[in-house]
């Protein structure tokens, strides 16, 4: 088994040795029949990797993560309370000046759960207007853009929108005196990981390419509209370094890592009703609790799913209705196996 040794301390050290691959010929079957270019998967508990696997890349190519960036800002918002830099109930117009009056209560806790009447927005919306200076100025003033749009009422208990998190990622940055990729990078050295953003061809072409709903490829280049979305969904990564950080969430619901507090965990993954910070989750008729984070940039498609003290990981470079349908049915197979 591929297993994953910290004793309490950082950086992780990592051993591989998976024993067997018993979906393999299954997921390789299904990205055929479904038309994914590239799919990879895992199946880990806090301290072994049962299977991990990748048909039509490499195991250390990058796929981006979209949405599942979210549960690695909030990691690091926490961090950043541990360490007594901001805390939870920290708001808005504590660190920024101009924005909406409707806004200057919303704390960060709130900014990261999807509860703020901000307005939607993602990449695939308008310029709202030309911003200038570099990539960190353009997403502060952004962010300024945002925070002076007039609230919305949120349909139910959530309202989900990229802004509560990139309107969070300046408050940390703000907190701490570092840019968003400087805060990523340092827990990249932290944990002996890779982070990195944006699409993964875009600065190294045989990258796995991203394909859209019609499977038409997406070129390398430098979308402007992700980087002022950093912090909601801009981060790539290998399937064995995020098989790591899942790891880590697994480890710390145990209270087997000293990072941060095992109730740190508990309130991240399943803290808040329905969304916490950066994960959703539920109870199942069963009782038992089923935490789940998807990543759709549009491109890609990543699925996390923490079920019985097991994580199920899904790696694809395509988001088709198919594609969906496929992960659907290797997530059963997985857990007709492993649950």
């Amino acid at each position: 088994m591929y297993k994953l040794f910290s004793l309490f301390i950082l950086p992780l050290l990592i051993s591989i040795s998976v024993k067997c691959q018993h979906l393999a010929a299954f997921a390789d079957s299904i990205k055929t029949a479904y038309h994914i270019p590239a799919l990879g998967y895992a199946v880990v508990s806090a301290d072994s990797v049962y299977e991990i696997n990748i048909s039509g890349a490499k195991l250390q190519d990058r796929f981006r993560i979209g949405s599942n960036t979210k549960a690695i800002t909030g990691f690091i918002a926490a961090l950043l309370v541990k360490e007594g830099k901001i805390k939870w109930d920290t708001k808005v117009s504590a660190l920024l000046s101009k924005m909406h009056p409707a806004y200057r209560n919303i704390t960060l806790q709130q900014l990261l759960s999807f509860r703020t009447p901000l307005v939607p927005y993602t990449y695939t919306n308008e310029e709202p207007a030309k911003f200038a200076g570099n990539e960190d100025e353009q997403r502060f003033q952004f962010a300024t853009w945002l925070l002076q749009q007039p609230p919305v009422q949120p349909k139910g208990e959530l309202s989900y929108t990229n802004a509560g998190y990139v309107v969070a990622g300046i408050m940390l940055e703000k907190a701490s005196g570092k840019t968003y990729k400087q805060l990523v990078n340092d827990l990249g050295n932290k944990l002996g990981l890779h982070f990195a953003f944006g699409n993964p061809n875009e600065t190294d072409s045989t990258q796995p390419w991203g394909h859209d709903a019609q499977l038409i490829p997406e070129p390398p280049q430098h979308n402007y509209k992700l980087e002022w979305l950093l912090a909601a969904g801009n981060i790539n990564i290998s399937l064995p370094d995020y098989v790591t950080f899942i790891q880590l969430q697994l480890k710390g619901l145990k209270g087997e890592t000293n990072i941060l507090p095992a109730k740190e965990f508990h309130f991240l993954l399943h803290g808040l009703p329905t969304f916490s910070i950066g994960w959703f989750w539920e109870k199942k008729e069963t009782g038992e609790m089923v935490i789940t984070n998807t990543g759709n940039p549009g491109t890609f498609i990543t699925q996390v799913y923490i079920q019985n003290n097991k994580a199920f990981i899904f790696f694809t470079n395509c988001q088709t209705k198919d594609t969906y349908t496929a992960l659907d049915l290797l997530f059963e197979a997985a857990k007709k196996r492993y649950l």
